[in-house]
């Protein structure tokens, strides 16, 4: 069962329920106006998803959720290839190199819901440095490297921190890639 709290936030009414979107039954309406997810999206069931944010949304109200991914330039850091080498021998993760704006849209499955009309898809780039701790930290929030088998993560810390502790400027310049999608619901399915 949800564990359910109402506070008031510089004059907003909200509810707060602490749940898998899945298993989280709404009480009586009034619905929202929006359904947001920040780098969640893809973990919810694809049966249940769509249609559970359509039940909880006014009419013409808005789904929204983006995703956000390690990019990789032309220009970047070499680091992460030669990196690579220490994920491969260790038996870990293939990378994905995907470039500045090519990170997968869901505009075609948000559409084939058919309840749901695609007003927006937009890509964002940045770039962030990170001393060498903070991006240890970094990863120590990732999946994958959270599930990993924690005497192949040391190896791979060690290996990462011993690089980048090799460079004038210990520190790694990653490109992050986003993208947003903006919905709007449809009246009936």
């Amino acid at each position: 069962m949800a564990a359910e709290a109402r506070r008031n936030l510089t004059g907003m009414n909200v509810e707060i329920a602490h749940a898998r979107f899945e298993e989280w039954q709404p009480g009586p309406g009034p619905y929202f106006d929006l359904v947001f997810a920040a780098t969640a999206w893809h973990w919810i069931d694809p049966d249940v998803r769509y249609a559970k944010a359509w039940e909880v949304l006014k009419p013409n109200g808005h789904l929204a959720f983006w995703t956000a991914l390690h990019v990789f330039p032309d220009d970047g850091d070499p680091f992460f290839r030669e990196i690579q080498a220490v994920y491969d021998e260790l038996g870990l993760q293939a990378a994905d190199w995907p470039r500045p704006g090519e990170l997968p849209e869901y505009r075609c499955e948000i559409e084939a819901s058919g309840l749901f009309e695609v007003v927006a898809v937009r890509h964002f780039d940045w770039e962030r440095i990170y001393p060498v701790e903070e991006y240890i930290n970094l990863l120590n929030t990732f999946s994958g490297h959270i599930l990993m088998d924690a005497g192949k993560r040391d190896i791979l810390y060690r290996e990462i921190r011993a690089r980048l502790n090799r460079r004038s400027d210990p520190a790694v310049r990653r490109h992050w890639g986003a993208v947003l999608h903006v919905a709007r619901r449809r009246k009936t399915r």
